[in-house]
């Protein structure tokens, strides 16, 4: 059963960010995950409008969604923007 990567996202500091974002992919890819949003076009519906980015990610189980978020080469890219570059909050949810 597929799981999801759910994230937004504020950027603010957009050269430190992009230090992640540029190895995030290989990363994602090594898991099996699948980007099916990753910026772009959106209206908020409901809810806060201080995030700005919006990335959806498919990956073949929720064990592998995980494993990818919480791997050591996950957490070595994710520390340019936890270092103050932008604000994200993640979640995993199976898919039905």
């Amino acid at each position: 059963m597929p799981a999801y990567w759910v994230a937004r996202s504020r950027v603010i500091d957009p050269v430190e960010y992009k230090k992640y974002t540029d190895l995030v992919p290989g990363i994602i890819a090594r898991y099996g995950g699948k980007p099916l949003a990753r910026g772009g076009r959106f209206q908020i519906m409901e809810g806060p409008d201080k995030f700005q980015r919006f990335i959806v990610i498919e990956f073949p189980t929720f064990e592998k969604a995980v494993a990818c978020f919480t791997s050591p080469e996950y957490d070595k890219a994710a520390a340019f923007r936890r270092s103050g570059a932008g604000e994200v909050e993640t979640i995993v949810v199976e898919g039905v």
